[in-house]
């Protein structure tokens, strides 16, 4: 079972109650997640590792904890968008070298390729896809959504470091305008 810890997302980046398609999209972004660090790790096929996850052998399941008596419980995460799922684990596999070349021509020098451990890599894989593949989305949407699933992996430095990875490439991609950061969230150094 793959669990992290998450904190509930009760809004989308527009501060409006987020709605079920929303909540799918949300999920399915953070199952991408997990698969892609799933075939990293376990150097399982792609396909059978969607398959896995569809069917409900892989993730699906969350650690929650209540901030007020920080009890931590196993929740069940939101159905997920299958088609953006399967479309961004796939468009991940297919181009993964570029991808891998557009993050390291990102990256900060205190912050090199060899640094990222396999689970930042994964975010940064699964946002950066989506960057390339889904036009439909606005580039600042994904960058927020992103860096909210690093949130969910990581208390420190990183999801700044996402943010501003994300950042250059959508501006580089033309997925952005080029004002800096997406708005609310500070740069990595």
């Amino acid at each position: 079972m793959t669990a992290i810890r998450l904190s509930p997302m009760e809004t989308d980046p527009a501060g409006e109650p987020a709605g079920p398609a929303m909540l799918e999209r949300s999920a399915a972004r953070l199952a991408a997640v997990q698969a892609l660090y799933q075939i990293e790790a376990s150097q399982t096929p792609h396909d059978e590792v969607i398959k896995d996850f569809l069917i409900g052998r892989l993730g699906g399941l969350a650690v929650a904890e209540d901030t007020e008596t920080a009890q931590e419980s196993i929740v069940a995460l939101a159905t997920l968008d299958s088609e953006l799922f399967i479309s961004l684990v796939r468009s991940v596999q297919s181009r993964s070298a570029d991808i891998d070349q557009m993050i390291k021509g990102a990256l900060a020098a205190e912050w090199p390729w060899e640094r990222l451990e396999m689970t930042l890599r994964a975010i940064l894989r699964c946002a950066v896809a989506e960057l390339l593949t889904r036009t439909d989305v606005p580039g600042r949407a994904t960058i927020s959504e992103f860096v909210d699933v690093a949130h969910a992996f990581y208390p420190g430095a990183e999801p700044r470091l996402v943010n501003a990875v994300l950042d250059r490439i959508a501006r580089v991609l033309g997925r952005v305008e080029d004002r800096g950061v997406a708005e609310g969230l500070e740069a990595a150094p």
